[in-house]
């Protein structure tokens, strides 16, 4: 992580484009937003855009803005696209790997000649924008499946930065919990709380799929749950999905022997309707459970 802080501290100084990698919740819009704030850029905008959350059309118009009358509802004079926005700072593209295919030609266009065109226009505008997009998607995998343009990936992937995910880096841990917990409180006005010794070997001991976003919402929600100044390990357990030995509680598990459920069903004769078995089997597991 320390190689990672001072590689993103050097490449802020340039203008190159920067693709992040990285599991959902690692962090990467928080080291998009360091590398501008590091950068000669920082007096002008930082944009984020999340690819994902929009459709085709709407992400077009978000990136490149449109001219009047280009739509049904388009506002009156038409309206600047994210990159005229931005123009001098720096533009996010977050889920990168979510764009369509007809999106990925006309943002390689913006990287290759520095000018976007709204929609419904004529007219190229010359943008200076610096770009840092981020993906947990395989994008290799993508380019062999047809999913996702080899050229972009080249134009994008001129300084790639790949952020740990939070199990590789467990030593972290300690340290990005006490900071979430300073920040959790300060943000619900609320007495600041530690954690106990053990609660920090639960929190160690976690793999946290979710990553830093899914530590700092489980702290978020105990902190929320209990009135007194420790987290101790019982809070942990009675309020997350968390177990005082460290292991993650799976719904659907009925046990930590599982056993296999044995059912008398005869061959021959009438059978009980597939309602009558299938209520059965769930009154089995719930007694065992």
């Amino acid at each position: 992580m320390n190689r990672l802080i001072a590689s993103a501290r050097t490449v802020a100084r340039n203008s190159s484009t920067i693709l992040l990698r990285g599991e959902s919740g690692t962090g990467k819009e928080l080291f998009a937003n360091a590398i501008h704030a590091e950068g000669a850029r920082r007096k002008h905008p930082f944009i984020p855009i999340n690819c994902a959350a929009l459709t085709e059309s709407l992400l077009e118009s978000e990136l490149f803005g449109y001219e009047d009358g280009a739509f049904t509802g388009a506002a009156k004079g038409g309206k600047k696209g994210l990159f005229e926005q931005t123009n001098g700072g720096t533009l996010f593209l977050d889920e990168i790997g979510d764009i369509s295919p007809r999106l990925q030609v006309r943002l390689l266009r913006v990287l290759q000649e520095g000018t976007v065109r709204r929609v419904g226009g004529h007219n190229d505008i010359s943008v200076d924008v610096r770009v840092i997009a981020a993906t947990h998607r395989n994008l290799e995998d993508m380019i062999r499946c047809g999913e996702f343009r080899e050229d972009l990936y080249y134009r994008l992937n001129v300084i790639p930065l790949t952020i740990l995910p939070l199990r590789e880096r467990k030593e972290d841990i300690p340290l990005l919990a006490q900071h979430l917990i300073r920040k959790i409180c300060a943000k619900i006005d609320k007495s600041e709380v530690h954690l106990a010794k053990e609660s920090v070997e639960i929190l160690v001991a976690q793999k946290w799929p979710g990553n830093v976003r899914q530590l700092e919402n489980t702290l978020e929600r105990v902190i929320n749950l209990i009135d007194t100044t420790e987290i101790r390990p019982e809070h942990l357990s009675a309020w997350t999905d968390i177990s005082e030995a460290g292991t993650l509680r799976s719904v659907g598990m009925i046990s930590k022997n599982q056993q296999t459920l044995q059912m008398e069903i005869p061959i021959t004769g009438d059978w009980p309707p597939l309602k009558a078995i299938v209520a059965s089997v769930e009154k089995e597991v719930i007694s065992r459970v």
